[in-house]
């Protein structure tokens, strides 16, 4: 391992694969939706399905990409599978993520009221 020049040691290649990967898993929008719903709180595949607008099918494929990920996981309810993130910072990271970007979005999005006859 190297040394950084901030003073942390550099993370093995293994790591730094692993997370690469995972971070290729939310380079897909309706997994980080998935991620992002499962992150305000646990839900089945019906109703992520349906809040995501996705095919049951489809939702099912990417929360087993997620599960094998180790980025949410399962519990059987009887007949239904529900899944939850349970890493407090996979949920914290979702949520700052999603969130920074909201905020830009809006702040793109909003009126901006310029001052007239400068520079013009």
């Amino acid at each position: 391992m190297t040394e950084s020049s901030g003073g942390f040691e550099d993370p093995p290649a293994e790591v730094l694969a692993e997370a690469a990967a995972a971070f290729g898993l939310l380079a897909s929008s309706a997994r980080l939706h998935l991620m992002w719903a499962l992150s305000q709180g646990e839900s089945d595949v019906t109703n992520l399905a349906h809040r995501v607008g996705g095919a049951l099918p489809a939702v099912s494929q990417h929360l087993a990409k997620l599960k094998l990920a180790g980025l949410v996981r399962s519990r059987r309810e009887g007949r239904r599978q529900v899944y939850y993130i349970d890493d407090p910072d996979i949920v914290t990271l979702v949520r700052v993520m999603v969130g920074q970007l909201t905020a830009r979005s809006q702040q793109a999005s909003a009126p901006v009221h310029r001052l007239r006859g400068i520079g013009g």
